[in-house]
């Protein structure tokens, strides 16, 4: 009988991939959690999941398994079985299907044959919506089965044969969809500048949400968290739900979230007041996370080890998010670190007793981390260590 790695090698493994392992549980239920989502993004946050939580890896990956066989790429089925194969490769057996993929790469290979013999029609008979019908059904199949590369290049295709503003705002969303699959954040970036402004198109009061949305997705992607918390705060979701204006990749408790969080790390108080707490558009999906609005509020308030507290105990939670996953240490830090600082403004001396009972767990002293802060001037103090 085959043994995995047990779980102490497993997410050893992971963390030299360079995940973080989360290992406190998260209060959200996983199915629900997962509902929100549609497509890949359901797939990959299923994934991370299982490469990165203790509590819920293996429910993660069984999901992940069956979310996979739903569709026609051969390739992600493969790459969580991998996974599943490390840790329970007894299990891992039982769900593989090799048959499966040599069927479905056998019927994706006759489908990519016959989408191309219709393409050469098309542009023979020189019917320039046929020709663009053509690549855009080429892009979704290729899309569909993984191949992200040939489907950006289906998509580009396109261009010269689009004629309305409803076609240049399609063509942006299949690229924006390929270009956040593969990271590419700068190229999101770029797609969706061409898309802004599109006058005409009946999908008008929709394509603005979804610009704001997605920007902030890739501007937070690119560490650029101050423009990315803008974003946030200024999508609009009473046109529609977020889930369909994001194309499933987001949901409108993410907005509240992404958008909270990376204005806590980045603005400060007035700002919050003003941007975050006041802001009529941005209220509505921060009642959906009313603990992050009493965080804000807590901040705003000068009440930060009540926010800090707050932040530590949905970290697990903000942990197993797809996009925040990479970004959320240096997130709390930066807000950590303004918490600290606005702390100490109305003070001309502070005892470090009373730092330590307001940011330090008991038992341990913050006083390392004020001499770090200091001397990367974060701050501008100077520590009595005699007389604390």
């Amino acid at each position: 009988m085959a043994s995995g790695m047990d779980l102490e090698a497993y997410f050893a493994f992971m963390e030299n991939q360079g995940y973080t392992a989360v290992r406190e549980i998260p209060k959200f239920d996983l199915d629900s959690y997962i509902q929100n989502y549609t497509g890949r993004s359901r797939f990959d946050r299923l994934l991370l999941i299982g490469q990165t939580s203790v509590a819920l890896h293996m429910d993660a990956l069984r999901a992940a398994v069956a979310e996979a066989k739903k569709s026609h790429d051969t390739g992600r089925y493969q790459k969580v079985a991998a996974y599943f194969r490390l840790i329970a490769p007894e299990e891992a057996e039982t769900c593989f299907s090799k048959s499966w993929i040599d069927s479905t790469d056998a019927a994706n290979a006759m489908e990519t044959k016959r989408l191309e013999r219709e393409m050469k029609v098309y542009k023979n008979n020189l019917v320039k919506e046929s020709i663009r019908m053509g690549h855009e059904e080429l892009g979704r199949h290729l899309e569909s089965i993984g191949n992200l590369i040939g489907a950006a290049d289906a998509y580009s295709r396109m261009r010269p044969d689009v004629s309305t503003p409803k076609h240049i705002v399609d063509m942006g969303r299949h690229l924006v969809s390929v270009y956040i699959q593969r990271k590419e954040w700068a190229s999101v970036i770029s797609q969706l500048g061409k898309i802004t402004g599109i006058q005409g198109s009946d999908k008008e009061r929709l394509i603005r949400p979804y610009i704001r949305a997605m920007s902030g997705v890739a501007l937070l992607g690119q560490k650029s968290y101050e423009a990315a918390a803008s974003c946030f705060l200024e999508v609009d979701g009473s046109s529609a739900p977020i889930g369909t204006l994001t194309d499933g990749y987001l949901c409108a408790n993410d907005i509240a979230i992404y958008g909270g969080l990376l204005a806590l790390a980045t603005m400060d108080r007035t700002q919050l007041q003003l941007n975050v707490l006041e802001n009529s558009k941005f209220r509505a999906f921060l009642e959906l996370e009313p603990h992050l609005r009493r965080a804000i509020a807590h901040f705003v308030n000068g009440r930060y080890a009540e926010c800090l507290s707050i932040l530590a105990s949905y970290r697990a939670d903000y942990m197993l998010d797809l996009y925040l996953h990479w970004h959320l240490d240096t997130l709390y830090s930066m807000i950590r670190n303004k918490c600290i600082t606005n702390y100490l403004i109305p003070f001309s001396c502070v005892t470090l007793e009373s730092m330590d009972k307001a940011f330090s767990v008991p038992g341990q002293s913050i006083q390392a981390e004020l001499a770090a802060m200091i001397q990367t001037k974060v701050i501008n103090a100077r520590i009595d260590s005699i007389n604390k």
